[in-house]
């Protein structure tokens, strides 16, 4: 599988470790990533693609332009993860 805009990955390393996120771009062996709040789509974080785990899930489109739909949509990530 490829990381695409849109998918909703995990963070497996650093200080938002069990956190979701969705990527917004890939370049080289870098993904930016964002969930609506903290980290904006317009200001997404850098994070090294071995430091992220995929899930099945890739986000619609008008979600990814819209921080409001997307911290949404990470948050019901967050929420079943912290159920286990």
């Amino acid at each position: 599988m490829r990381f695409q805009r849109g998918t909703v990955v995990a963070s497996k390393a650093g200080h938002d470790k069990g956190s979701f996120f969705a990527v917004v771009r890939v370049e080289n062996d870098m993904a930016y990533i964002a969930d609506g709040k903290g980290r904006s789509i317009s200001e997404p974080k850098r994070k090294k693609l071995i430091h992220l785990a995929f899930t099945d899930t890739v986000l619609d489109e008008q979600v990814m332009n819209d921080d409001s739909k997307l911290s949404e949509a990470i948050d019901r990530f967050n929420k079943r993860s912290k159920a286990f």
